[in-house]
């Protein structure tokens, strides 16, 4: 540990406690889930469906895409309803007029104030009472059974071919016939009619309901509670907190920086004869551009169908490409590019860990990784249209075809590929990392954090495993968020922050003790807000107040590091001028500086924006959610791989030289795209429905005819205007790397390592 003892420690610690946080508190997932009742049954003693019957509705939920086509809980996609305020809504509307009819003998909306007023009541003495015993047997009356029933048929109607519903499902981008089966129509009803129950039933002893009062839904009497604004103050103070102490520790506690040491007169990097493995790089960098040009412009056909919904310029696309698989596959796309990326950006690293030549059989491993990571891709997409087109049998259709789960949509089967492609990954970087840790001499601190995090990377993947076809949609959750949240954005983050701090150090453009002190901070900082920010997701995925109370607290202090990414962005671009030679490096650079500046709007402000409790609680499944993920996964990490990308390739080929204009239109197309896209479209969308959810309802915002207004249909065809640059500065980037790729040029140096003498010395502190 050397001179980073305390840096060391304090991460230590932080780890110890905040995985202690989350580990508690998911056992409290896991007690506190909402009940499936085992049987529910009308006061009358007639049983209407069971536990079975609720878990076959979730997997046929799951087989039409599950939250790639509407949202559950709020998570999922935008276009269709949210299917659990929806349902909650029409299910108390059709009480409203049963018990009008059979009272008054008129429909709700002819009766007085007062009387409707007295209806309400006692709608919400009926919904939010727990009528679910010891025994987990829910009895309802025969009046909401009633109401069930109406509302059912509703959605039997929807999600089949019935031509009375086909312009709704045009209207939610749905195709005809979504699941054919009469059958698992109605097993899917049950599954939307528990996650409204659980949404309208108060816990036993509390006050709110088992997905703290959300939706906002006034007939049922579902606001903001009382903990829930609490904890929303709590957390704005400790972000004012959080960066007052940031700023003060800057400021008063940090060291002198050591001086940046002398450049040297040539790339250090150059100085190496690309090994076997390294050369065999090539082919994952054109996969990077490929599956990014895919997913670009299946994005912007996603995008489309927001305001034609089957039809893309008149052409009936929803028969063969419906939303929901487009959306799965514009995902799925963004994951496979970006970590293909940053596997790429590893393994160019391990042979000038190892001294500059590959460990034995090493570049064999790359390719079959390579090859590994073509086959799940190719068989996921395949096992994804498979399973929406509903040609899939309904028992495959978890592991092979669709998981239904936004993020983790391939089938298990193609997941556990995954997961052993990153493990294969894992083990071809520890096989060069190992020798150096163990030699002696030098400074190792900045190698081994990049050993933690490669392991990290390696291993947490595997979270996405702990959860099966039938697991409770809590738990599940709660798994979910591990592999989008902690994986994602935690240990890739402590990942990319040290490999380019080893970069940077290795290149001999800041000291191996700066790079190391920066690197450890920066990690005890990311992983103190973001371990248990992970229940920031789970404010209303059926969880109790302590656990929105972890979340809000600690997901406030994952902003409090972004502040000062202003500050990252500056240091790295000076770097530019501490070498003639750095020139070569500026289209990577510039991919770095947007990434602090995206992480800064993005992760920090547009993240923020939906974090609090009471702000979530209105805005959980509006379009505010995808312009943080749009601003904080491309704009993070998208940007993050391509400069990963241009770095390696800028290695892979060092006779060519990138073209400027092409350069330019991809970076700043990229850029203004994005712009663009966010604050033309989506952010207004979801300013308009935010404010149609706090006066109305979630089920209102997100209605059809809310989001069928002419004001919103023209904001979703101005997204064209962004989507277009985008799609340009991405063709732009994707022909950048092909035109290296196919520009062969032999390599600067004989194949033995050369380094000069200027570059010896941090290179011997960096590899040990």
């Amino acid at each position: 540990m050397g001179p980073y003892r305390k840096l060391w420690f304090t991460l230590i610690g932080v780890l110890i406690v905040t995985f202690s946080l989350l580990g508690y508190y998911g056992s409290e997932v896991y007690r506190h889930a909402p009940p499936i009742p085992a049987q529910v049954r009308t006061a009358d003693g007639a049983v209407l469906f069971t536990q079975d019957d609720i878990l076959d509705g979730q997997t046929a939920w799951q087989s039409v895409g599950g939250m790639q086509l509407g949202s559950i809980w709020g998570h999922g996609a935008y276009q269709a309803p949210d299917w659990t305020a929806d349902w909650l809504h029409r299910e108390l509307t059709a009480w409203l007029d049963l018990a009008a009819q059979e009272l008054h003998g008129r429909s709700y909306a002819a009766l007085d104030s007062v009387t409707q007023a007295t209806l309400r009541e006692t709608l919400r003495a009926e919904y939010r009472g727990n009528r679910a015993d010891a025994a987990g047997v829910l009895t309802l009356s025969v009046r909401r059974a009633t109401a069930i029933a109406r509302t059912a048929a509703y959605y039997d109607q929807l999600f089949s071919d019935a031509p009375a519903l086909q312009k709704s499902r045009e209207h939610f981008a749905m195709k005809e016939n979504t699941l054919p089966s009469e059958a698992r129509r109605t097993q899917l009803g049950r599954f939307f009619f528990w996650t409204a129950w659980a949404a309208a039933t108060e816990r036993p002893g509390k006050s709110v309901t088992y997905t703290n009062n959300w939706p906002h839904e006034p007939l049922v009497g579902n606001q903001p509670s009382s903990e829930n604004v609490l904890w929303s103050i709590a957390s704005v103070v400790l972000l004012l907190a959080g960066v007052g102490f940031l700023v003060w520790a800057w400021a008063f506690l940090r060291g002198h920086d050591d001086p940046l040491p002398e450049p040297a007169a040539r790339d250090p990097l150059t100085t190496f004869a690309l090994t076997p493995s390294q050369r065999a790089l090539g082919k994952y960098l054109f996969l990077v551009v490929a599956l990014f040009v895919f997913q670009v412009f299946i994005g912007g056909f996603t995008a489309h169908y927001t305001v034609e919904g089957q039809k893309f310029y008149g052409i009936d696309a929803s028969r063969w490409f419906p939303y929901a698989l487009t959306r799965t596959w514009h995902i799925q796309a963004a994951l496979f590019w970006i970590a293909t990326g940053f596997l790429a950006a590893g393994l160019f690293l391990v042979p000038l860990i190892n001294g500059g030549k590959d460990p034995a059989y090493q570049s064999l491993g790359v390719n079959v990784l390579f090859w590994a990571l073509v086959l799940v891709v190719a068989g996921s997409f395949t096992g994804n249209y498979l399973a929406i087109a509903q040609v899939m049998p309904p028992q495959w259709n978890f592991w092979l075809g669709h998981q239904g789960y936004e993020y983790v949509d391939l089938g298990r089967l193609w997941q556990i590929g995954k997961y052993a492609g990153i493990l294969l990954w894992l083990v071809l970087m520890l096989r060069g990392i190992a020798p150096a840790l163990t030699r002696k001499g030098g400074d190792k601190n900045l190698l081994a954090l990049l050993t933690a995090s490669v392991a990290a990377i390696g291993l947490f993947y595997g979270a996405g495993l702990f959860y099966g076809e039938r697991t409770h949609l809590t738990v599940m959750e709660y798994w979910r968020w591990w592999v989008v949240h902690l994986w994602v954005e935690g240990f890739f983050e402590v990942f990319a922050t040290t490999a380019l701090a080893f970069i940077f150090s290795t290149l001999g453009l800041v000291s191996v003790r700066m790079a190391t002190a920066a690197s450890l901070a920066s990690a005890s900082l990311f992983m103190l807000g973001g371990i248990p920010g992970t229940f920031h997701h789970l404010y209303f995925a059926g969880t109790t107040t302590p656990v929105m109370a972890v979340g809000a607290a600690f997901s406030a202090l994952e902003v409090v590091p972004l502040i000062v990414l202003g500050h990252e962005a500056w240091e790295n671009w000076r770097l530019k001028t501490r070498a003639p030679w750095m020139e070569e490096l500026r289209w990577p650079l510039s991919c770095f500086v947007a990434v602090a500046f995206w992480n800064m709007l993005g992760a920090g402000v547009f993240g923020f924006m939906i974090n609090p409790p009471v702000s979530l609680y209105y805005v959980q499944g509006l379009n505010t959610t995808p312009v943080h993920a749009h601003a904080a996964l491309f704009g993070v990490y998208g940007f993050l791989a391509l400069g990963f990308t241009l770095l390696v390739l800028r290695y892979l080929r060092p006779a060519y030289r990138f073209s400027v204009p092409l350069m330019r239109t991809a970076f700043w197309g990229l850029n203004a795209g994005l712009v663009l896209m966010i604050f033309t479209s989506l952010l207004p969308i979801g300013f308009i429905q935010f404010h149609a959810s706090v006066s109305e309802g979630l089920w209102y915002a997100r209605s059809e005819d809310f989001m069928q207004q002419d004001l919103l249909q023209t904001l979703r065809w101005v997204r064209t205007f962004g989507d277009v640059v985008f799609i340009g500065g991405a063709l732009a980037m994707a022909l950048q790397v092909v035109l290296g790729l196919v520009g062969r040029t032999p390599a600067l140096s004989p194949p033995h390592l050369q380094v000069p003498p200027e570059a010896a010395a941090d290179l011997r502190g960096v590899r040990g």
